[in-house]
């Protein structure tokens, strides 16, 4: 069974960079599709981006292409999400999620049978 763990959340001004990182224990953690998601207050979580086993595979939500980067090393099971040009529409607590033994590209939440406990970032000036 795979647990996921959240960090590098925090504050930063509008046009900054952030990157949060997920750590996940157990042993299959290099064949799982990782994502994330985000919920800000008052509206449903969405999809944010994904990454496939190999790292080859990527997708993002069009809110976020050009300005966030998902990326994953497979050697410390850890995937990572690096904002940049961040917006006050950014702000919102993000989920860490993966469909375990299934590699793709997954956007649904659906999909996506582990979760993490989130993390906030605050895009405010």
């Amino acid at each position: 069974q795979v647990q996921l763990v959240e960090s590098g959340g925090g504050s930063v001004q509008p046009g900054g960079s952030l990157r949060v990182s997920c750590v996940a224990s157990g042993r299959t953690f290099g064949t799982t599709t990782m994502g994330w998601f985000r919920q800000a207050p008052g509206k449903e979580r969405e999809f944010v981006a994904t990454i496939d086993w190999s790292g080859g595979g990527t997708g993002n939500a069009d809110s976020v292409k050009g300005r966030f980067t998902i990326s994953r090393d497979n050697a410390k099971n850890t995937v990572y999400l690096q904002m940049d040009t961040l917006k006050p529409e950014d702000t919102a607590v993000y989920f860490c999620a993966a469909v375990p033994g299934r590699s793709g590209v997954f956007r649904r939440q659906e999909s996506y049978g582990l979760w993490g406990q989130g993390t906030q970032v605050t895009v405010s000036s």
